[in-house]
Order: C-alpha cells, then structure tokens, then sequence
C-alpha cells in the first residue's frame, strides 16, 4: 500500500500552460498582412518596394498623365472624343501583337519575326478570301492559324534544336517577308471589300450608347467579383485577404476611369461609339492575362524566363513552354496583322515591315516588361501602346514631322530600359534579386 501510494498519478490530457506556450505557431510572411493593415500597411509597402526597386507600372502611369497634360495643353483637342478613339484603335492591332512579345520576353527571348508573319497573316486572308473567293470568316481563321504554326516552328527550332531565339526568328523575319511577297503576286496589294470582317476589325463602331455603358459595368462588375472572390479564397486558405473598403475603394476608381471612357466615347460632339477594334484588344488581354497568371502555364512560363535550369529540375517541362509561348506570340502577330490590314485599307507586300516590329517590342518594354526574362504583366501591352500612340496622336495635332515621332518614342523607349537595368540592380543590392 505504501508504494502504490507513492506511485506517480499518469498525466491528464489536458495541456498545461508551458506546453500550450510552446506549441508551435506557423510563420506568416509579414509583407501579407499589410492588407490587414489598411491604407497605413500599403503606403509602407509602397515606401519599401520604392527602396527596393520595384517600381512596377508606377512610371508608365506617370508618363502617360504626364503626356496627356502636355498634349492637352498644347493642343485642346487631344483629349476629344474623336483624338480617342484614333488612339483606341491604332493601338488595338499592334497592342495585340505586343501581347504576344509579352509572352516571349517572359521567357527572357526575342521574336523579331512578328512583323513579317503580321503581313503574312494578312496575304494568307486576302489571297484566300479576296483572290479565290473563300469564306471570310474560314480565311480569318486560317490566317490566324498559320500564325500560330508559324510560331510553333520558330518554338521547336529553338527548344528542341537549339537554335538561339534571335537566329530562329531573324531567319522567320526574311524568309516569312519573301513567302508574303509570293503570295501577294506581282499586283503587290490586296483591297480589303467594303462590309468584309477584317474591314469591321477597325471600322465598326457601336453606336449605341449601351454598349460602351455596358462594357464599362461588365467591367466593374466582373473587377469587383474577381476580388471578392480572392478575397473569400484567402480567408478559406487562412491568409490574409484585403479588408472590405480596399475593395470598395479599388472598385470606385475603376469605375470612374471605365464609366469616363465611356462617357467620352459616347456623349461629345462627334463620338462615334465604342470601337470594335477596342473591344477585342480588351478580350485579348483579359484572356491572356487570366492565362499568364491563374493558370498552371503561366506560372510555368514566369518560371522558365526566371531560370530555366531550376525549372527543369521542377518537373517542368521547359520545351513545351518554349513552343507553346512561341506559338502564342505568332498567332497574335498574324491576328494583329488583321488590323493592320483593315487601318491600311488591304494587304501589300510591305504590310508589318517598317517600324512594326520594333513598336511592338517596344510597347512591351515601355509598358514594364523586363528584357531579362520573368518580369512583366500581359496589361504592359496596352500601357505601353498608350505611351507610344499617345505621343504620336498629341504630336500629329501638332503638327511634328515622323521623323520627330520616331526620336521622342526611341528616348521613351531608352529611359523605359534604364529604369529596368536600374530597378534590377537595386533589388540585387537589396537582397531581392
């Protein structure tokens, strides 16, 4: 009895305030809880990323209210109905072949192609619809997938044969420029038919008030659903999500800018409308956008364009990225070409030859995306097709020869650069290279 008397009572279940002190507590990136902060937590993160480098599209932002300012006071027609509508539509066909470079250099690649297979897209639909009389919409589609095989080619020499990028798609550029003239024949041009599609591409407007309204609450609507519903996914996944009044807050300035477009297409004298043209740039970079960053592929692209070998060792596979990103690029030029083939009044044999080539790439970088690879959004495209149009349309009201055109977008072009080479140097010194 005496020993089973001092015999030690078993622990309880129940934990004692040491082990509960101990228990281990999961870490949480402090960057994420900023959003639990309010106004306060993002004006240090803003602080932070501005130390670090990370500049993102704050200087694309500036520059264009910085042209619109100029140009507006020099001139107050640059900010009419009609001025932009004319910005709207040409930046539509070189804006989606943008989106195209945008993929590529995400891979840390060049495609200097994307001019010649934009005026190949365009021959292969006038020559089949035009000349041999084909279904219009049956030569689109055609047209647009020999783009997209055109690039696969490029992809395939390039990934599977090793062929630098630069090489595979300098020799697309001569050769696919010498296939367009072929086929164009020795009449050099194509007219494009009143009332056909690729007419339409940048000559319809819809003039009903309802439909740039509607686009404008599509919009918002569909803005404020995308961040409710990541908001409602974070807190299911346990992390923090963005309180209620950023939302509101982020919803209400869309807003302003999507309902004064809007307006602006539709109320002042002479607004014709909302442009098609418009509309399917805005398609192109809604998809491509939901493609580059909610899906398994974007992700593996930023992957492959950050570093190739540690993304191989990932599981991924890196030669099908290379393709498929290469396929995309040349499907959108020969889209793009489409409408260039509409502004143009049909298709020639000089058709994306010129300056195409290098606008393209240079609304891409204008716009934010990195020349080294992993860096950059879909949406840089436009922002980077709005700097360049906007300077071409303010200096056209003025007056200024091409030649000036061409030295103000080659100094936008220079600084866009150098702002990424310095942005990637102060974050390598800062740790977040």
């Amino acid at each position: 009895m005496s020993d089973l008397a001092k015999t030690p009572k078993p622990a309880t279940d129940a934990p004692d305030a040491a082990d509960a002190s101990a228990a281990p507590v999961p870490a949480v990136d402090p960057r994420l809880l900023i959003r639990e902060e309010g106004l306060a937590g993002y004006w240090t993160e803003f602080k932070r990323k501005m130390r670090g480098g990370e500049l993102g599209s704050l200087p694309v932002v500036i520059g264009l209210i910085v042209i619109a300012i100029i140009f507006q006071l020099k001139n107050d027609h640059f900010l009419d109905a009609s001025s932009l509508a004319n910005i709207a539509v040409f930046t539509s066909g070189l804006g989606i072949m943008a989106v195209g470079i945008v993929f590529v250099l995400l891979l840390g690649e060049i495609d200097l192609s994307v001019g010649s297979v934009a005026g190949m897209g365009a021959a292969v639909w006038a020559v089949l619809s035009v000349t041999h009389g084909l279904n219009d919409w049956l030569a689109v589609f055609i047209a647009i997938a020999s783009g997209l095989v055109i690039g696969a080619a490029h992809g395939f020499f390039f990934a599977k044969i090793g062929v630098p990028a630069f090489v595979v798609t300098l020799a697309g550029f001569l050769g696919w420029s010498g296939l367009q003239i072929w086929l164009m024949g020795s009449e050099g041009s194509i007219n494009t038919p009143e009332g056909s599609v690729v007419e339409d591409l940048t000559g319809h407007f819809f003039a009903e008030k309802g439909a740039a309204y509607g686009l404008a609450a599509v919009a918002i609507v569909a803005y404020a659903g995308s961040l409710l519903l990541d908001s409602r996914r974070r807190k299911t996944a346990g992390l923090p999500a963005r309180p209620v009044s950023e939302i509101v807050l982020r919803t209400v300035v869309v807003a302003v800018l999507a309902g004064g477009a809007a307006y602006e297409l539709n109320e002042p004298e002479g607004a014709r409308g909302l442009p098609l043209a418009l509309v399917l740039f805005l398609a192109v970079l809604v998809v491509a956008d939901f493609v580059a960053r909610r899906t398994t592929f974007g992700r593996q692209v930023f992957a492959v364009g950050g570093n190739a070998e540690a993304a191989r060792r990932a599981g991924i596979n890196v030669d099908r990225v290379r393709i498929t990103v290469f396929a995309i690029s040349g499907m959108l030029a020969a889209f793009g070409g489409l409408f260039i083939a509409s502004l143009s009044g049909g298709a020639t044999k000089s058709l994306g030859g010129g300056n195409t080539l290098m606008m393209v790439i240079a609304a891409a970088v204008i716009g934010g995306t990195s020349l080294f690879g992993g860096r950059g959004k879909v949406w840089s495209a436009l922002l980077g097709m709005l700097v360049i149009q906007s300077i071409q349309q303010g200096l056209n009201l003025l007056g200024m020869a091409s030649e000036i055109q061409y030295m103000i977008t080659g100094a936008v072009l220079l600084a866009a650069v150098v702002i990424d080479s310095v942005s990637r140097r102060t974050q390598k010194s800062a740790g977040r290279a």
